[in-house]
């Protein structure tokens, strides 16, 4: 094959964190994550999604370059970054940016005391992401900063982490710690930090701050690696090659080894990004790695435009097209700052530094990848040049994309991006003509790291017609893609249309009538109608200020303007009022928090950073997948169903025999004991099918292999052979369910009562709504740590299993019952969870008990991490549900009845689905309906049984209470607010709809809240703000919503152990689990109270001795389960419990010992102890009393969003909230809590689609197509205080339940968005000139962009269009 093959196998030279590795034999496909994970003490780079969509796997990746002597720094996904490819590199890791042995980095410190860290799983990736901005930014020549701050800008600093994913916090403390760095931050700008108190100057706040200093900002590149610089290695492995050519000829010689139609034989590399996207099943003979020929990875500038080589980065394309040069500004320079601005919303900052321009190009033409960058070249006339064999070809990129897929042997060398030039010749003068050029996308998130629904790029020259007031359109260029079409296309028959014509809006009109028949999505495309009229949209947003329109619909802003520049500038300034800012250059985040923190208790009551979180940042934190494998140990994958109920005939495996590295396959045959994958006391569930699957997903069988990637490889690769003869079909929807009779149990004790009776309220309404109906869908946890567990064989028939659970003690007993083991033989342990949100409560279950049989059976160490996909299909998620029901009212909106029919799908299992009726119903009665009657049903279907998730049926009760109030209001023709207001319980109603929970007339504090918000959030005089702002803008729309929430808790008997040691130190164990919910931080606060009592010398500063330990089911019994918000104060009262035994033993020493000294501190207190053989251990079970039991809730929540008619964009501007915590344990713990429920309840309002085939079989199965929360859509000011209402009687020290309350909260930016949508709609009729009513109208959950654009009218702008026109002749 040429030089390239004869030349001997080399090493792999490479440093991580400064270490040196040096490697001969490496799998080409060997990420280097795995390699991370597997081969290194380093375990900071999490695999979470494994499509580069999340950020929790981020390194820093440096590159030296001898010629400049200088360090190229750039973040890269080592989920997706093969290892081959970083020779000669630099890696860092979070423990190498910090750690806890050699000093932790600021960046870490910070993140811990603004509290930005809660499970602790992305934080890692973030530090990591955060550290490559200040790294970069501060190589810059720009100013000196001040002291303490880097060069970083708050713009760079907010948009540093944008690719990076986190379910807890809800963002903003994150931000906040970036923003810290920043040189142009406000320092009162930053959030709630255990630095320093609100009111002290700004010079305080930095002497307090963990110190930075930009000088030091250094990847520290190894001396030894600028030695081993070499173009690139040429590595084999078992019959496996990675090639590195350093010429054409190189490359061509290569390729003309390629099999002819063998798929396996090549593969070509830059950045294996793609793989994020096409996933791999198989592995490739040979790895040809692009990066080292020079004619691909140069980019050369002249008159004549930009060449780009096709391996040039994404990042490194941008850089070079907003570089200074010597282009005409009103021509090449403009368009390529905005191609390259478009470009910097491709995907995330880690993606682009690695994705080639050529690599997007070959996967849009060969694979029909939707891709941004087809779209935004072909609208500017790109060049593609392509090389087969000896043959150099260049083409137009129309040409390129249309042609049939590239050829193996073919490669893309470069594109040609040209230097706009004048096409007109006919016009006066070249200064009466104007380039316009204007990129486009809609798509879930502002800042990239999504793909489009469709995206734009429009390319005009227009000059002034002889009048100066109105523009002939010369020529045009109109590229539209992503819209579910093979490729890219020009629109070339309103290309021709628009050509030479004067534009007015009849013009404009019959262009969009052309266009319309030309963006037709294709069969199978989601929302096909959304994206043509997104078409429709943009092409009006480019072309409407150009439009000579009437001064009776302008407002007569247009005349008077001698130059076409002039008129111009007029114009683009009218349209950027009218359709706002699309591409916002900062998030400029703001917030505000209020506390009352409390000495009282000390330290309890006080807002002290969470334990670990410096660990969590630095990525030393232990998490199950981080714990080193045992010797022999094996990797498991499940086999699941793809048909909703199927007989299971058999497994076999594509390509015949069992795959590479696989030792066996475990199934119910396999079972030594019972066949269960979970058992709690509301029902059980099967480890594996018996002989019929009964859903899509169900677990059919486990595959072990030597490695995680050769067991998932083997399950993607077994063909299950089904067989449904005899078999009713499956049921999957709710009416089916009801058709046949198919429904799952509530025990009568879980079933609620009914309030009042509903005829006689009816009787007493004035107006009645009959049968409406509501439908909801379901959620996916996303949580970032994926289902995992680590099974290992011990001594004497016992087992020891590490689980990611909410659960430790069902899945020891589920273990137990399925090995048919006595409960002692079974040990459980769990330290931390990588985030649960009820994900983890029992779906956890199966897979540790699924390594636990298979561990058993084989008598080896066997572990398993779900892939993400994997996880989606079999996790279940939120219950989906339909609601029908019937209120009445009177004519000022009291509601004097309601009645509620609910069907929720629960799935194939019980799972815990009987709770739902009662969590439901504890939230319905939020609102004083009068009289409250329901039949709720939980219908067993054939789909993945549904689980708890955070808040489990009270975010559904929620929206269905404020679906009923906006219906009411809207019939009625009020304002919402006012039908909400007069709707709020009464102290007296409450206890009508509550009982025994309502608690002390004192302890109802909505009312109050309820109007302290309207006061502090300026409610009522920013309504009147955006009432006048929807009159005067016709494109974007606003809506203000406020919501309450009543939000009943229960408490559960919880055990704790208190141990003092020798040295004085304490230890602590719980029954609650640490989630990143700061139970462990409540935990060791309470302890150092509890034992404080014992009143001798140094107690003040217990709460550092104190280590809360993993739970073990074997040490600590009884933990039951971490669910419900209220694990914290319970695992806190039974700590109190302990300390006050231990306490009542030591104060009767103490008191002896002060006969013989004056005084006596902590440890010589404890010495004492230890020497008279005082018991210093002490246990409890904490069971609640009646009285305590269940309790309430409050809180309320103000959000005010902005939606844009043209994509259905919703960005929520301000959100304020006030919830009443008692006394907060911990008021920075509490406060994250609530922000970060709020923002997941965003994600289930507004953005979160977890849908199913027609098998019910889950489709959006990774970050892809599932889209949660991320920085850029969050509240743009987030203000939220924590109501301190003083003491509760019942309550542990006073304090109350944050972890799930607020999620419900998140229904006020749904509400706010209907508002938005009525005045939208409003508009719409307007123009119309119909007349329809809305009072009937819903909106969707989630409110999607397709959703909200649809609701404000997909035909928007052609009624906007014609009655301009019927204006237009009514004023000539």
């Amino acid at each position: 094959m040429g030089e390239v093959t004869e030349t001997r196998t080399e090493s792999l030279v490479f440093a991580v964190n400064g270490q040196k590795f040096e490697l001969y034999n490496v799998d080409p496909s060997t990420t280097l994550l795995e390699f991370l994970r597997s081969q290194t003490p380093f375990k900071s780079v999490k695999l979470s999604c494994g499509e580069g969509g999340c950020g929790a796997c981020v390194v820093l990746l440096s590159k030296y370059d001898p010629v400049i002597d200088q360090v190229e720094d750039f973040t890269v996904n080592s989920c997706l970054t093969l290892l081959c490819s970083v020779n000669g590199c630099s890696i860092t890791t979070a423990e190498g940016v910090g750690n806890s042995k050699d000093g932790f980095h600021p960046i870490q410190k910070r993140f811990a005391g603004f509290h930005a860290s809660q499970c602790g799983f992305c934080t890692p990736g973030m530090c990591v992401s955060l550290f490559s901005a200040l790294v970069n930014a501060d190589k810059t020549n720009r100013p000196e900063p001040r002291r303490g701050f880097s060069k970083l800008t708050v713009s760079e600093a907010e948009k540093s982490i944008a690719g990076n994913l986190c379910r807890c916090t809800g963002y903003r403390p994150i931000a906040d710690a970036c923003k810290s760095f920043a040189a142009d931050v406000d320092m009162e700008d930053l959030g709630l930090n255990s630095f320093w108190k609100n009111g002290e100057s700004d010079e305080v706040k930095l002497s307090r701050l963990p110190s930075y200093n930009h000088n030091n900002a250094s990847s520290n590149f190894p001396e030894f690696l600028k030695k081993e610089l070499k173009a690139g290695a040429n590595l084999a492995s078992k019959g496996y090659h990675w090639y590195s050519p350093v010429s054409l000829e190189q490359l061509q010689s290569l390729l003309q080894g390629v099999e002819e139609n063998d798929e396996t034989s090549m593969k070509i590399v830059v950045g294996n990004t793609g793989t994020g996207y096409y996933k791999e099943l198989v592995g490739y003979e040979r790895y040809i790695d692009l990066k080292y020929v020079p004619e691909l990875s140069t980019i050369r500038k002249d008159q004549s435009g930009v060449e780009i080589g096709a391996a040039v980065t994404i990042s490194k394309a941008i850089k070079a097209l907003k570089e200074e040069n010597d282009y005409d500004p009103h021509r090449g320079k403009m368009v390529f700052e905005k191609i390259a601005d478009h470009m910097e919303k491709i995907a995330s900052a880690f993606i682009r530094n690695s994705g080639s321009v050529g690599g997007n190009l070959i996967m849009a033409q060969r694979k029909q990848f939707p891709s941004d960058m087809a779209t935004i070249l072909l609208s500017v006339g790109t060049l593609v040049n392509i090389m087969t064999g000896q043959k150099h070809e260049e083409l137009s990129l129309e040409d390129f994309l249309g042609m049939p897929p590239l050829h193996p042997k073919s490669v893309l060398l470069s594109i040609k991006i040209p230097c706009w030039v004048s096409r007109k010749k006919d016009v006066s003068s070249e200064s009466d003509t104007k380039l316009l050029f204007e990129t486009y996308r809609a798509a879930p998130r502002p800042l990239g790291n999504a793909l489009s629904y469709l995206n734009a790029a429009f390319l005009a020259e227009v000059s002034a017609f002889s009048d100066s007031t109105r523009i002939v359109l010369n020529n045009c260029w109109l590229a539209f893609g992503a819209y579910g079409t093979k490729h890219a296309i020009r629109a070339r028959k309103v290309e021709e249309f628009l050509a030479g014509k004067m534009l007015g809006a009849s013009v404009l009109y019959e262009a969009i009538k052309i266009l319309e028949t030309i963006i037709v999505p294709e069969d199978g495309t989601s929302s096909p109608a959304y994206r043509s009229s997104l078409a429709v949209g943009f092409l009006f947003e480019f072309l409407s200020p150009l439009v000579d329109t009437p001064p009776e619909i302008s407002n007569g802003c247009l005349n008077g303007y001698n130059t076409t520049e002039g008129l111009m500038d007029s114009k683009l300034k009218q349209n950027y009022d009218q359709f706002g800012e699309t591409k916002p250059p900062t998030l400029l985040l703001s917030a505000k928090q209020v506390i009352h923190s409390s000495k009282e208790y000390h330290p309890v009551g006080e807002p002290i950073q969470k334990t670990g979180a410096t660990i969590q940042a630095s990525g030393e934190a232990v998490y199950v997948d981080d714990i080193p494998s045992p010797s022999n140990c094996l990797h498991g994958a499940f086999i699941y169903s793809t048909e909703p109920l199927a007989r299971v005939k058999g497994i076999k495996f594509k390509y015949g025999s069992l795959p590479n590295g696989v030792t066996g396959i475990i199934s119910v045959k396999d079972i030594p004991g019972k066949n269960v994958g979970s058992v709690t006391g509301l029902g059980e569930e099967p480890l594996y099918a018996d002989e019929v699957a009964q859903c899509a997903g169900d677990r059919i069988a486990f595959v072990v292999a030597d490695t995680q990637k050769y067991a998932d490889l083997a399950a993607n690769l077994a063909v299950v052979d089904y067989d449904k003869e005899n078999l009713k079909p499956p049921i999957l929807s709710v009416e089916e369910a009801v058709e046949r009779c198919s429904f799952l149990e509530v025990p009568p004790f879980l079933y609620p009562e009914q309030v009042g009776n509903f005829s006689e309220g009816m009787a007493e309404a004035d107006h009645e709504i009959l049968s409406a109906k509501l439908k909801l869908g379901s959620q996916y946890y996303f949580y970032m740590e994926t289902q995992t567990a680590l099974a290992v064989p011990d001594e004497d028939n016992c087992i020891v299993v590490y689980s990611s659970t909410q659960s430790p003690e069902y899945t020891h007993d589920t273990i137990a019952k399925c090995l048919g083991l006595p409960g002692h033989n079974v040990r459980l342990i769990t330290r931390r969870v990588g985030g649960g949100f009820g994900g983890k409560a029992l779906k956890s279950i199966p897979v540790a008990t699924a390594c636990a049989v298979a561990a058993y059976k084989l008598q080896r160490p066997v572990r398993m991490y779900l892939n993400r996909k994997t996880d989606m299909i079999m996790a279940g998620g939120r219950h989906p549900m339909k609601i029908t029901y019937s209120v009445g009212f009177k004519s000022n909106g009291k509601i004097t009845a309601l009645k509620l029919d609910i069907l929720i799908d629960a799935g194939i299992y019980p799972d815990v689905s009987a709770i739902m009726p009662e969590h439901m119903v504890g939230t319905l009665r939020k609102y004083d309906w009068g009289a409250l009657s329901f039949d709720i049903k939980l219908c067993k279907t054939n789909l993945p049984s549904r689980s708890a998730m955070r808040a489990p049926g009270e975010i559904q009760a929620s929206f269905i209470t404020e679906a009923i109030i906006e219906h009411v209001a809207s019939t009625l023709s009020l304002d919402v607010d006012s039908v909400r207001t007069i709707n709020l319980h009464t102290y007296n109603s409450l206890g009508l709809f509550y009982k025994n929970h309502a608690g002390e007339p004192l302890e109802y504090t909505l009312p109050s809240i309820w109007d302290k918000l309207a006061t502090s959030s300026s409610f009522y005089h920013r309504t009147e703000m955006i009432k006048q702002f929807n009159r005067t803008h016709k494109w974007r729309k606003r809506g203000i919503s406020r919501v309450p929430t009543v939000h009943e808790v229960g408490m559960r008997p919880t055990p704790g152990k208190v141990s003092i040691l020798k040295d004085g130190t304490i230890v602590v164990e719980v029954g609650g689990v640490e989630l990143g919910q700061g139970l462990w931080t409540k935990v060791k606060q309470m302890t150092a109270y509890g034992l404080s009592l014992v009143q001798c010398g140094g107690t003040e500063e217990l709460v550092e001795k104190v280590r809360v330990i993993q739970a073990d089911t074997l040490s600590l019994i009884q933990g039951g389960m971490t669910a419900g918000s209220t694990t914290s104060e319970a695992s806190c009262e039974a700590v109190k419990l302990c300390c006050n035994v231990l306490v009542e033993r030591l104060t009767a020493l103490k008191e002896r010992l002060l006969e013989q000294m004056k005084s006596i501190d902590w440890e010589t207190l404890i010495l004492q102890a230890h020497m008279t053989s005082v018991n210093l251990s002490a246990s409890s079970l904490y069971i609640p009393a009646i009285s305590s039991i269940s309790y309430l809730n409050y809180g309320a929540a103000i959000s005010e969003v902005e939606i844009n008619l043209l994509t259905g964009e919703t960005t929520t501007l301000r959100t304020d909230i006030i919830y009443d915590c008692g006394q907060s344990l911990n008021p920075a713990v509490d406060l994250g809590q609530i922000e970060g429920a709020y923002v997941q309840g965003i994600g289930f309002f507004m953005l979160e689609e977890y849908p199913t085939n027609s098998d019910g079989l889950v489709t959006a199965n990774g970050t892809w197509s599932y889209k949660v929360p991320t920085v850029d859509t969050i509240p743009k000011q987030f203000n939220v205080e924590i109501l301190n209402s003083g003491h509760h009687q019942n309550r542990v020290l006073s304090s109350k339940a944050s972890g799930e309350p607020p999620l419900t909260l998140a229904v006020s930016v749904h509400c706010a968005t209907m508002a938005a949508i009525k005045e939208a709609r409003k508009q719409v009729i307007s123009w119309s000139g119909q007349k329809e009513s809305d009072s009937a109208l819903q909106l969707e959950v989630p409110a999607t962009m397709p959703v909200v654009k649809e609701r404000c009218g997909l035909d928007s702008i052609q009624k906007f269009l014609q009655w301009t026109i019927v204006n237009t002749i009514g004023t000539k």
